[in-house]
């Protein structure tokens, strides 16, 4: 039976010949926690008062938000420049290669990541405007909710888009790692996977919302609503489709129910349509269309003195 000191060495020993999760000797990658920590800061911007115990009157609001906004110059620039570091590796060809990273970010890195910041800083009240319509279809939406206060605490849904217009915001400026770290721990934590590369237009609403997967070329209209279990997905995993279109384009007013599939890139949900729960959709339809699934349903009396097969 091995000692500890020789678990040890073979494990400190695999990660100097294959490559370890951190950059042994340099830069360690963006930070899970702190990326959490920031997604928090973020939400607490667009909707003050909702993300943290921070009692917020007239005379404190300026105050602390200013102090949040000096926090996150400082904590977000530091894991934009890690994740620009992380990009530069891997266009060399050394990611992952002991001894290959440098112990300083250069200072053109530095201000990329700066200017980053403050830019997605500055487009906050913007992103407050466009999710206040994602909150009001909501609460327009489901006769469940009692109120704005509601939908931001409590709906998962929202929560999903929330992360999702920050995490497109650094997929569309070229921070995709980070952008993939945010959209995960929503994902976990709402059991919504919607890829930080697709693009979802204003007034989006998720009902209940488990299992929701979008993927990452899908286009989404304004005013889209879709339930749990609804895929947006490619009709081919193949990696060489990497760079082109592979998900399904939505297009304004469709409602999409509980357990749909509607799959490939050349696919258009047309204007004002409604697809049905448990449809498969791998081809165009025209607006105000409605997709039915076909299911057979045979419905009789069991014969009560036969013995019950659990097996049928």
């Amino acid at each position: 039976m091995g000692s500890i000191k020789d678990i040890t060495v073979a494990i400190v020993e695999s990660y100097r010949v294959g490559g370890g999760a951190n950059h042994i000797g340099g830069l360690d990658l963006p930070s899970r926690a702190r990326v959490g920590r920031i997604l928090n800061d973020l939400e607490e911007l667009i909707f003050p008062g909702f993300a943290c115990d921070d009692t917020l009157t007239d005379e404190t609001l300026e105050f602390v938000t200013g102090a949040r906004v000096a926090r996150l110059v400082d904590d977000l620039s530091r894991q934009v420049e890690l994740d620009l570091v992380h990009q530069q590796r891997h266009i060399s060809g050394r990611n992952g290669d002991a001894g290959d990273v440098v112990d300083v970010v250069d200072a053109d890195t530095a201000k990329q990541a700066r200017e980053f910041t403050i830019g997605l800083l500055q487009a906050v009240p913007e992103l407050r405007r466009v999710l206040n319509f994602d909150v009001q279809a909501l609460l327009d939406g489901d006769p469940a909710v009692r109120s704005r206060e509601e939908v931001i605490l409590a709906y998962p849904g929202l929560r999903a888009v929330v992360v999702h217009r920050i995490a497109n915001m650094f997929w569309r400026r070229g921070v995709r790692l980070l952008a993939r770290m945010m959209s995960e721990d929503v994902h976990g934590e709402t059991g919504i996977d919607i890829h930080p590369g697709a693009t979802i237009g204003r007034s989006f609403y998720i009902d209940h919302g488990t299992g929701v997967v979008i993927g990452e070329t899908t286009v989404i209209g304004d005013h889209v609503k879709i339930y749990q279990g609804v895929s947006l997905g490619a009709l081919s995993v193949s990696k060489r489709l990497q760079d082109i279109r592979r998900h399904p384009t939505i297009e304004d007013h469709v409602t999409i129910y509980a357990g749909a599939t509607i799959l490939g890139g050349d696919t258009v949900v047309g204007h004002h349509s409604v697809v049905g729960g448990n449809v498969w959709l791998v081809k165009s339809v025209v607006p105000y269309s409605v997709v039915e699934h076909d299911a057979v349903i045979r419905v009789g009396t069991r014969d009560r003195s036969a013995s019950f097969d659990p097996s049928i």
